[in-house]
């Protein structure tokens, strides 16, 4: 069995969101003699994550509210690399995309290792039609799923139909096809995204 570890490194100077100096993970360690201790300071953003309602939905549900068993089992990696600016419903229209699909988009972003602030994005059309398609969940490549949209429709549009959102998944040595993803995220209380661990299998487990 192969599998593909598509999580983004958590380090000092690692990409973050528009390149905000408050998103970087502060990492910092003590040590007596021998025994090291390290802190972390970071964003529930940073890295490969996972969206709550909260974090675009006044009064959202919080991240607690994710069961884990909707982010374990098949996913389907489609590669639209091709794509430029933004998906649009155009560009997903004739893919398999079927009712409880968790789907995962490869775009030029996984291309990349500095951020981009023209990254592509999940179109509010493309929203739409994945939510109209009630499938589990979606996950990019990009730090967000959305690029500089009013109002943040195509998180809300997605939230509104239940369906979960990764953001910042590394899928450059993935290719197009079937797998089983395992997305383990931390076990927080009461936040608006967590850190995940995201492992995509050829076979069931």
């Amino acid at each position: 069995m192969k599998f593909y570890d598509v999580t983004a490194p958590i380090f000092e100077g690692m990409p973050v969101y528009k390149n905000k100096p408050e998103k970087q993970p502060k990492l910092t360690s003590v040590t007596n003699d021998y025994v090291t201790e390290s802190r972390i300071d970071m964003d529930v953003h940073t890295g490969t994550h996972i969206d709550a309602p909260l974090h675009m939905v006044k009064g959202g549900e919080t991240f607690e509210t994710i069961s884990l068993d909707r982010l374990v089992g098949p996913c389907k990696l489609f590669d639209l690399t091709h794509v430029s600016d933004k998906i649009s419903k155009d560009d997903i229209a004739a893919l398999d995309i079927q009712e409880n699909d968790f789907v995962l988009f490869k775009t030029k972003n996984s291309l990349e290792d500095a951020f981009n602030f023209e990254f592509i994005y999940v179109a509010e059309d493309a929203a739409r039609y994945l939510a109209d398609k009630k499938i589990r969940g979606v996950g990019i490549d990009a730090l967000g799923i959305e690029r500089s949209q009013p109002g943040h429709p195509t998180h809300k549009t997605l939230f509104s139909a239940g369906v979960i959102v990764i953001e910042g998944l590394r899928l450059k040595e993935v290719p197009e096809g079937s797998y089983f993803m395992v997305a383990a995220p931390l076990k927080l209380v009461g936040t608006d995204a967590a850190p995940a661990r995201v492992l995509l299998f050829t076979e069931s487990l």
